[in-house]
């Protein structure tokens, strides 16, 4: 039995994770920015100290991809910084640290799946602060800790994609949908449950990079006429290309992720993207 500090457990995957919990014989502890403040190192210190970890899963980020271009600092401190000092704690007190990050590492100009070791090259402020925390958790390397690479996550938590594509297709006739970015979206109850599953395996002296979404590939065109399909929305939903929608940060054209490493070492089956998303809808 294992005791697990889960991070922006408020967040999507923090919130998956607290209902996945209940079923569990593993203890958690969930905490926000108001139980533990992650940008706050003797905060941090101090939590280990009071607290006999096992298990860290780092849910917390700054994931405000447009608004991050006009708060490169905050983004750096809670995406980079922070994250040094959750893996600097992880490693005194031998607590394992799974760190959630981000597709958007890449550039997006590749033309098959990313696979873990592909070379990085973030195209906005929020891919390179997420990769800058990969980075220093690599530096300082906790044992038996991995980096999860996730893309496109929705959830009944919070707000995303599937969220606003109902709520647009209820109000409007026709929605314009990007159409040539191209990914594959993600669950996150599944991602959750992936985790739970990773955690007793963990078995490793330097960090692992891996990477996880729901199987299959589509653009956000794709996915928001499958929503409508799927909740019998009357509303049209036409292709758009990305210079029709201009947004502050650049996004990658291409981030569908390779995930035979993570399914092979931890032995996942990965569900696809279509049939995640009619069991969540």
């Amino acid at each position: 039995m294992s005791k697990i500090l889960v991070t922006g457990a408020s967040g999507q995957l923090g919130s998956e994770l607290r209902v996945l919990s209940k079923g569990s014989v593993d203890t958690f502890l969930f905490t926000d920015r108001d139980e533990l403040d992650i940008t706050d190192r003797e905060a941090i210190d101090a939590f280990f100290e009071q607290n006999t970890l096992d298990v860290l899963i780092n849910c917390a980020a700054y994931t405000a991809v447009d608004k991050a271009e006009s708060e490169k600092d905050l983004s750096d401190l809670i995406n980079h910084t922070a994250v040094g000092y959750l893996a600097e704690a992880c490693k005194v007190h031998g607590v394992k640290m799974i760190h959630i990050s981000t597709d958007y590492v890449f550039n997006g100009k590749h033309y098959k799946p990313y696979k873990p070791d592909h070379p990085v090259d973030p195209v906005n402020v929020y891919g390179k602060t997420k990769l800058a925390g990969e980075q220093v958790m690599k530096q300082i390397n906790p044992s038996d800790s991995i980096i999860i690479r996730t893309s496109w996550v929705y959830s009944s938590y919070g707000n995303n994609f599937v969220k606003t594509m109902l709520r647009l297709g209820k109000e409007r006739d026709v929605l314009k949908v990007i159409v040539d970015q191209v990914g594959t979206p993600t669950y996150a109850r599944n991602l959750a449950e992936a985790i739970l599953q990773i955690i007793p395996q963990l078995n490793n002296n330097t960090i692992k990079t891996y990477h996880y979404s729901n199987e299959g590939v589509c653009s956000w065109y794709d996915f928001a006429k499958e929503i409508m399909i799927i909740k019998g929305l009357d509303c049209v939903v036409d292709p758009i290309p990305t210079e029709q929608f201009p947004t502050p940060a650049p996004r990658p054209y291409y981030s569908v992720l390779d995930k035979e490493s993570i399914k092979k070492d931890f032995k996942l089956m990965i569900p696809n993207w279509k049939d995640a998303l009619k069991n969540y809808l």
